[in-house]
């Protein structure tokens, strides 16, 4: 507290000088210009003493004003800059230590500061993104936690079932089976979420390259040849010849994995999947089709966040990152996703890719 004191003390007087040199320079030029001046056009004669009265008057003058001159400027300080200075620090404390909904107030007034308006504008908006980016941390964690939770309980369970004496093969079988499924569904989470990180977390440059969209697209739909039979999925295909687009293949292939995968997830046994790939002169358009059960205008506006799954009877055929996966691609690769679903009729996505 001593050392602050000594510390304003020494300020307070150090502007009190600085504006009674500058006072004196001032004031000391003027009168000794006017006094020329002054001499030069009368008949009067400054004796000695006169001089002596007159400097002593503008020392005295130097001195109160070089006093008011330091009291204004400390009241001018302590409002355009110190009120505002105190605010925005007290904030970034708060900031740092971890509140984001924090917001300072602007200045208004005669003398707000522009500068420091401009300064708090920075502020309140790094206050906002850091609220929103903790917010998605919170949600990403939360979600994570309860979707590796799921499929470990689900193979405990199963495995201390399997640990039981006299179990029938028929049992053995179907507890394997159900072991099975959830690694995979556990294995596909991880893996989704690594591609998602490092799609968000890295700055990604397709590498363009010249190929046959039908082709990629064939390719992609033959790997769930053994999905389609099991279910009894009828395949439909309507697939342009030599559509060459100019784009990833590699990121592009993320896209027709996740969304044929989706397809034949919630499409039930007999159901249809179909595939069109048609040129419209500018665009190269793909449409992949389902019978599934369909989405609601409510969960449309959603379903390409992060592990939001608005159908939760379907929740444990997916795990949400699906749809994120593919949003990002197409951000990437500078394409454009729409869906048209109705509930009961099945969903229709159609990606638009320049060619």
């Amino acid at each position: 507290m001593k050392k602050s004191g000594f510390k304003k003390l020494f300020k307070a007087l150090h502007g009190y000088f600085l504006f009674f040199l500058l006072t004196a320079f001032i004031i000391s030029c003027c009168m000794m210009l006017f006094l020329r001046v002054f001499e030069n056009n009368s008949d009067i004669v400054y004796t000695t003493e006169n001089l002596q009265l007159a400097a002593k008057m503008t020392f005295v003058n130097v001195v109160i004003l070089s006093l008011l001159f330091t009291v204004f400027d400390y009241i001018r300080r302590r409002i355009t800059v110190e009120r505002p200075v105190k605010r925005i620090t007290e904030a970034t404390n708060r900031i740092m230590q971890g509140d984001f909904s924090v917001r300072i107030d602007k200045n208004y007034g005669l003398y707000s500061g522009e500068r420091f308006n401009e300064i708090i504008d920075c502020i309140n908006k790094m206050a906002q993104e850091l609220s929103s980016i903790e917010t998605l941390r919170t949600d990403f964690v939360s979600n994570v936690s309860h979707e590796i939770k799921t499929p470990l309980a689900i193979m405990q369970n199963y495995a201390s079932l399997l640990s039981q004496p006299d179990l029938s093969e028929e049992k053995h079988r179907e507890y394997s089976k159900a072991i099975i499924d959830a690694s995979k569904r556990l294995t596909e989470l991880i893996t989704n979420i690594l591609k998602l990180n490092k799609l968000e977390n890295q700055q990604i440059f397709p590498e363009n390259e010249k190929y046959d969209l039908g082709e990629q697209l064939c390719e992609c739909l033959l790997s769930f040849e053994q999905v389609w039979e099991e279910k009894s999925i009828e395949i439909e295909t309507d697939i342009d010849d030599d559509i060459v687009v100019n784009s990833d293949r590699e990121l592009l292939s993320i896209v027709w994995y996740n969304l044929f995968s989706n397809a034949f997830k919630f499409t039930d046994e007999g159901g249809e999947v179909s595939l069109s790939v048609k040129d419209d002169g500018t665009y190269a358009v793909v449409k992949i089709k389902d019978s599934g059960c369909g989405i609601s205008k409510e969960t449309g506006k959603h379903i390409f966040d992060k592990f939001y799954q608005g159908d939760t009877s379907h929740a444990t055929k997916g795990n949400g990152l699906g749809l994120a996966l593919v949003k990002r691609v197409i951000d990437i690769t500078k394409c454009d996703i729409s869906v048209e679903s109705e509930l009961g009729r099945g969903s229709t996505f159609t990606v638009k890719i320049t060619k």
